[in-house]
């Protein structure tokens, strides 16, 4: 069975937002296009609390982009963003919810972070999407969503570890791009390590 992961279309995130992807807000309908192909749909949402580690205000002198080290791991400092019960931890207007089968929270501990839908970035702690997926009979998972070079990409790689045939739908998808390149070379980490890059095209009728 085949289940689609929609990754963190959240407020914050698109534009307006405190850590706005570029070009973000064209997910919105390509994704709502993207979930008609699926019977299974699973989403991931970004819910920090206002402690959050990564938050470069939380660490006097610190600034966006900054890296430190949290929970023993190297850490990118962000702007404060999709703090629980907030405006910007809510899920883009327009994007269809009606479908979704699941709807996971994820960095809600604030001393490490979780960029993927699966763990934490130290993977100390599973979310429970894993074994949902496997509950369900779920063998291949597709990704869309927010943001191709972090969470798109930690939540496809760990999907690829745990056994799932793994395909990132990139036109479904955009990047940070914090370094140049950054988006690129996560394609490249996430082939390498087994992940298929496709276009919604190549699913079929196009999007």
């Amino acid at each position: 069975m085949e289940a689609l992961i929609v990754v963190d279309v959240q407020n914050d995130f698109i534009a307006g937002g405190a850590l706005a992807v570029p070009g973000g807000d064209a997910v919105i309908l390509l994704v709502n296009r993207l979930q008609a192909k699926f019977q299974l749909i699973a989403a991931t949402r970004d819910w920090h609390p206002p402690d959050h580690g990564s938050f470069a205000a939380n660490h006097p002198g610190k600034h966006p982009g900054d890296l430190i080290e949290l929970g023993g791991l190297k850490q990118t400092l962000w702007p404060v963003h999709c703090v629980q019960n907030t405006l910007g931890a809510d899920f883009a207007p327009g994007l269809n919810r009606n479908c979704w089968d699941k709807v996971v929270l994820k960095g809600t501990d604030a001393n490490i972070d979780s960029y993927s839908g699966f763990y934490d970035n130290g993977h100390r702690k599973a979310t429970g999407l894993g074994e949902y997926l496997r509950r369900k009979g779920v063998s291949t998972v597709f990704v869309a969503g927010l943001a191709t070079d972090y969470c798109v990409k930690f939540t496809a790689l760990d999907a690829r570890a745990l056994g799932f045939a793994t395909l990132v739908v990139r036109d479904c998808c955009r990047g940070v791009d914090l370094n140049p390149g950054d988006v690129e070379g996560a394609i490249h980490e996430m082939r390498t390590a087994g992940v298929a890059i496709v276009d919604s095209a190549d699913l079929g009728k196009p999007l």
